[in-house]
């Protein structure tokens, strides 16, 4: 136990037990060491899905969709001329046979950005999933 008794004083000397404490800090050290391997590790990642029609081109499947919203309020998809009004139902018929969609947007320097957030709000219309924005230090490499 935790008493001694007698000594030189003549009196009682009480000595703290330590014994249960190291009996909690056991039993919380093999819980830890259970829950340890249970937490997940690793990156969120996206897998390719399958798209639904297997006959499709490999040109439409490798070829990145980017809208440009050039000075003027001129529109173009992958060097293709588009307007404000056939943007929707251009990006729709593109996008119809890809499982993946995903699209860029880029604006020249002049351009306003309600202009281009304009083409975002078409293009998330349109059905894309994720619209990524391309700058100009992004398309120099840097």
């Amino acid at each position: 136990m935790g008493m001694q008794v007698g000594g030189k004083s003549g009196g009682q000397m009480a000595d703290m037990n330590v014994v249960p404490l190291i009996d909690i800090l056991l039993v919380l050290i093999i819980i830890f060491m259970v829950i340890t391997p249970l937490t997940p590790k690793g990156l969120d990642t996206l897998v390719p899905q399958p798209s639904p029609n297997q006959q499709q081109s490999q040109e439409l499947e490798s070829k990145t969709v980017v809208v440009q919203v050039t000075a003027g309020g001129k529109l173009k998809i992958n060097q293709e001329d588009a307007t404000w009004d056939g943007l929707q139902g251009r990006l729709e018929q593109i996008f119809k046979e890809r499982a993946d969609k995903i699209a860029f947007v880029k604006g020249d320097d002049s351009v306003l950005f309600a202009e281009v957030a304009r083409a975002i709000d078409i293009m998330r219309a349109a059905g894309i999933d994720k619209v990524g924005l391309i700058t100009a230090k992004l398309e120099a490499g840097q």
